[in-house]
């Protein structure tokens, strides 16, 4: 099978010859695995790894964005960040929060947000060619992101608090944020014109121990708009994938009704999220991508110890397909490369 085929057979809830598989990591971790590999970008690494994805995005080509010889930048949602060193690596953290001024939705409306036009379209065709014989992901995590995305401008106290008491000023920037994902992503579909694979959309419901939200409370405010962007990936031939950090078991129903094929990604050690119960349970409704422990087995287990999870996962997630191997969120900085290139050696090494 090609590594498209792979793919296409496992999200048919078919076995494919292997199990199919991702990669994602921090920018420290893609240097190492570019270092190992003495590799000049990441598609060698890709490749070296034997991954059967590739992502692909439009580039941002809108006006120029400010920069600061401290490291803080201007995004493209109009908001600065900071890089931020921790023991293990480097964040983007947030350096001003100016949605948190906005007092009306007239406030909300003038603000600087990102026009659909200002990102290039046009190469994707080229990307989906170059990419032809992979299965082709459009989209990431941060898109839609209503919880994240705005808390990054507007603070994650006062979006919580927008959510529970359905502030009108908090739901107009869920709604404008809304608005610009599902027009940027309807330009891209329109573009690859029916080659994209896997449309991918996110937002993080979960903690580590439940919901950040109620059932309820998610049903009301969250399904309509991931409804509507389920929909537009199904009209464009794409399998949708939407992630979501934490313990989400609970508005799992919602989500297959919703129109969600994949589910990115599942966190082991989060509440009620084992990955072979969660098979069990849904696995004939819904693919999963992800599974393996970045919290504990990759970063902190041997190599034996990645071995083991990746052929337990394969055993039991992976049984009649439905499955793409990948780590439970982008690998972290602290990863040992040794224990990386285990868990892809032990997908090719795996026997029933």
């Amino acid at each position: 099978m090609t590594p498209k085929e792979r793919v296409l057979t496992a999200l048919s809830h078919q076995q494919p010859d292997v199990t199919p598989c991702n990669y994602m990591g921090t920018p420290e971790i893609d240097e190492k695995l570019r270092n190992q590999f003495a590799a000049d970008s990441m598609d060698v690494v890709l490749e070296h790894l034997g991954t059967d994805l590739r992502f692909i995005n439009a580039a941002y080509i809108g006006p120029e964005l400010k920069r600061w010889e401290d490291g803080r930048f201007e995004t493209y949602w109009g908001w600065i960040v900071k890089p931020v060193v921790n023991q293990a690596g480097t964040y983007l953290e947030s350096a001003c929060l100016p949605l948190a001024e906005c007092q009306t939705i007239r406030d909300v409306e003038n603000f600087r947000w990102p026009k659909v036009e200002w990102f290039d379209y046009e190469r994707l065709a080229g990307l989906c060619e170059r990419y032809a014989e992979y299965a082709i992901i459009y989209g990431s995590s941060g898109n839609l992101d209503l919880i994240n995305g705005i808390s990054n401008a507007r603070g994650t106290e006062q979006v919580i608090l927008d959510i529970a008491t359905e502030d009108p000023v908090g739901m107009a920037c869920m709604e404008k944020r809304f608005e610009i994902c599902y027009g940027r992503s309807e330009k891209a579909l329109q573009a690859c014109a029916g080659k994209v694979d896997i449309f991918w959309i996110g937002d993080d419901y979960g903690t580590q121990n439940g919901l950040l939200i109620s059932p309820k409370v998610w049903r009301k405010l969250f399904f309509p708009k991931v409804k509507a962007m389920c929909e537009l990936g199904h009209r464009y031939g794409a399998k949708v994938m939407m992630h979501s950090c934490g313990s989400t078991r609970k508005i799992w129903p919602d989500l297959i009704e919703a129109g969600v094929d994949i589910y990115d990604t599942i966190q082991p050690e989060a509440a009620d999220m084992d990955p072979a119960e969660l098979k069990k349970e849904f696995g004939d409704r819904i693919c999963f991508h992800g599974t393996i422990s970045i919290q504990k087995t990759l970063p902190f287990g041997t190599k034996e110890e990645v071995i083991a999870e990746v052929h337990e996962r394969i055993r039991t997630v992976g049984k009649n397909g439905g499955f793409i191997l990948a780590p439970a969120h982008n690998i972290q900085p602290d990863t040992p490369v040794e224990n990386i290139l285990a868990m892809y050696e032990a997908r090719k090494t795996f026997r029933k």
